[in-house]
């Protein structure tokens, strides 16, 4: 971290996406390279997956370990040393593509392999990583991404020149990256080119030096309780609207997805190709979900970046996504307010504009308490919108009170890095008691304080947010 007059710049890694304008050459050449990542994938795979099928059936056979046929490495230098030996047998071409083409297969299949074989042993965080599964030329992304050789942007802003794939036309100016790597701010890592929703893109990585911003109000402090009928509630009351994307395209890509099905799509059992009207109807298809996609993406990023830059510090909630989507009723809506897209965003933001993030605990009960008095509720129905407080006759909406909740917590909350946790273990029990309430005075934090509401006195904070 650097100081600049007075003002400390970051060291991060940020990226830059622009829209590609291809020729037909062009785009044929970008397909020759996404393929050959493809086939390096599916090459060095089948090695892999044949050796450890062979170890399988030798232990069923009673040999020892010892006698069992050796293991094949699969790090990236191990199966790129493979590769390098065979690629003459397995594909004749390899000249006519760049050697970042078949990496980007291997590096994957690398990372892939780590990933399943941490989860298996307990390396790894999370949901259980499956074992990687070979690519489809049909089902697969195509995409490629160069490390090394020429990748520069040209100086009218409107090209960039990618290696053995030269000068391609940008759909959009690259002023912003190009303005950061004249001032040598930025330094290119790598290059991708990938298809999304029928169009090619070019995302740069680059190691980025920003100069720390501040926000407009650094001793400020809001809570943003989220939702489905309101994106997101604000402890200062403002509602976010949610724009309901999905929804919106919802009849146009019902019809969209009747018309591919009754083309003549592709058959692998006979072998048959989709025909040409299959295909352009589903590039109608993919592009109307894109469409959603950048839509909803693009709303994100205008009320994260407004929060980050506004406020010193905002506290979130650590939302149970993964469970909320196995309610069949409420998945839908859920996966298109893409709450966790709006949390990664503040994460990063907070931190570029010198701000805070809070994220309270999964089980702190920010709809149950009083934002007024600090009572918890036993009890609250998802239906009942209105939080009344029968102790102090606070009547206030349910959302605007869980926002408020969680607005005082960050005043509990020690911490000064960009993504903070309260970490106080609590847990999903209310205290059967019915109430739980200590008078403070008008200001002072609210659920959050030592001696407001014990430990014991927390329960989920997802009642608001399935209700929402």
């Amino acid at each position: 971290m650097l100081r600049v007059a007075g003002r400390e710049r970051l060291s991060v890694v940020q990226a830059y996406r622009f829209a590609l304008d291809l020729t037909p050459r062009q785009e044929r050449a970008v397909l020759a390279h996404a393929g050959a990542a493809r086939v390096a994938h599916n090459w060095a795979l089948a090695r892999v997956k044949a050796v450890m099928d062979q170890r399988a059936a030798e232990r069923t056979y009673g040999i020892d370990e010892v006698d069992l046929t050796p293991t094949r490495g699969w790090s990236l230098p191990a199966l790129r040393r493979a590769w390098n030996q065979a690629k003459v047998e397995v594909a004749p071409w390899w000249a006519e593509c760049s050697k970042e083409a078949f990496n980007t297969g291997l590096d994957a299949l690398a990372r892939g392999l780590k990933n399943w074989s941490d989860s298996r042993t307990g390396k790894r965080a999370g949901r259980r990583v499956g074992f990687p599964r070979f690519k489809s030329r049909r089902r697969s992304t195509p995409s490629v991404r160069f490390t090394t050789g020429a990748i520069r942007v040209e100086p009218d802003r409107r090209h960039v020149v990618l290696p053995r794939l030269g000068r391609l036309k940008l759909h959009e100016s690259a002023r912003k990256l190009a303005r950061r790597l004249e001032a040598g701010t930025a330094r290119v890592v790598s290059a991708t080119v990938r298809r999304d929703g029928g169009r090619w893109y070019v995302s740069f990585t680059c190691a980025v030096q920003r100069v720390q911003g501040v926000p407009a109000c650094p001793d400020a402090m809001v809570g943003v309780d989220l939702g489905v009928s309101h994106l997101a509630v604000l402890s200062t009351g403002e509602v976010e609207p949610n724009p309901r994307h999905l929804d919106v395209a919802a009849r146009r890509m019902r019809r969209l997805a009747r018309r591919v099905s009754r083309r003549v799509g592709p058959d692998r059992r006979t072998g048959r190709r989709g025909s040409m009207r299959w295909e352009r109807a589903r590039v109608r298809l993919g592009r109307a979900h894109a469409r959603v996609a950048h839509l909803r993406r693009d709303g994100l990023h205008k009320l994260t970046t407004r929060l980050a830059r506004e406020y010193g510090t905002i506290v979130v909630e650590d939302l149970n996504v993964a469970g909320m989507l196995a309610n069949r009723r409420l998945a839908r809506s859920v996966a298109d307010a893409g709450f966790a897209e709006l949390r990664r965003q503040l994460a990063y933001k907070a931190g570029w504009n010198g701000g805070r993030l809070v994220v309270a605990d999964r089980w702190y009960p920010s709809s149950k308490t009083c934002s007024s008095c600090g009572v918890v509720k036993t009890k609250l129905a998802l239906s009942e919108r209105i939080y009344t407080c029968t102790l102090c006759g606070l009547v206030l909406d349910r959302d605007v009170n869980a926002a408020r909740n969680l607005a005082a917590l960050a005043v509990t909350v020690a911490g000064s890095g960009s993504e903070t946790r309260n970490g106080r273990g609590a847990d999903r029990k209310t205290p059967l008691a019915g109430l739980v309430a200590v008078k403070r005075q008008p200001g002072t934090a609210t659920a959050g304080n030592t001696g407001t509401v014990p430990p014991q006195g927390r329960t989920s904070n997802h009642e608001h947010t399935h209700a929402s």
